[in-house]
């Protein structure tokens, strides 16, 4: 004969609840040992503040110095002088300049004015007898300033050199080159604008080989004259 065991009796059956029911009991005891924190009960420090010995502190008494304030100055003795009006004026006799019909007029001499030459710059554009480029010198009057621009290019195209470091530097632009037509008809006041150093030196090596020319009028008398004129460096 088998025997059967009651269900009520397998102390198995709840194992898993009991297990955690255990696991939660640790978990807590474990956080509430960790959470736990203790004092020292030392209360040797004193809050405690003696007022009556700061209260009780002597000032010592400071003593004004009391300075007399300085006398007052003398007072500035009245005395009127009084003056008598006893000297002379002489009287100054203002003398008429206005002539008679006796008195002669002398006549004087017309003053000759010394006009001074003044060192005027008139522009190419304007001025009356532009300066005379060498070869221009048989041209009319009224084609003296084509003959003259002709001339120049003429010259910058015979003169003109590509500098060979601006080459490889792969350097091009337009040089305005300034200068001045002196009254003896010589070059000065050379002045360049470009975008490199080196074109910059080679147009002012161009107009540096200009010949001397006849200088500009102005009412018939030399002046200066200032010229400008692009340059154009390209490579091919």
């Amino acid at each position: 004969m088998q025997l059967k065991k009651n269900p009520k009796a397998d102390l198995t059956r709840n194992s898993g609840l009991y297990f955690v029911i255990g696991l939660v009991l640790v978990m807590a005891l474990t956080y509430i040992a960790f959470e736990w924190k203790t004092y020292d009960d030392d209360n040797n420090f004193d809050y405690t503040m003696n007022v009556e010995d700061t209260l009780d502190e002597e000032v010592p008494m400071t003593e004004q110095i009391k300075t007399p304030p300085p006398p007052p100055p003398p007072a500035a003795p009245e005395i009127i002088e009084v003056v008598e009006d006893e000297e002379e004026v002489e009287e100054t006799v203002i003398e008429s300049t206005e002539t008679s019909q006796e008195e002669e007029v002398i006549e004087v001499a017309d003053v000759e004015v010394e006009e001074v030459e003044e060192d005027v710059d008139v522009p190419f554009a304007v001025i009356e007898d532009v300066p005379i480029f060498p070869g221009c010198e048989n041209e009319p009057k009224n084609k003296m300033r084509d003959c003259f621009n002709s001339m120049m290019q003429k010259h910058i195209g015979k003169n003109f050199r590509y500098p060979e470091i601006a080459q490889e530097m792969g350097v091009q632009g337009r040089v305005n080159v300034m200068f001045v037509i002196q009254k003896d008809g010589s070059i000065g006041n050379v002045r360049m604008r470009g975008p490199d150093k080196n074109l910059e030196e080679e147009a002012a090596r161009i107009i540096s080989k200009l010949p001397k020319m006849t200088p500009g009028k102005q009412r018939g008398r030399p002046v200066r004259v200032p010229f400008s004129i692009p340059i154009t460096f390209k490579l091919q």
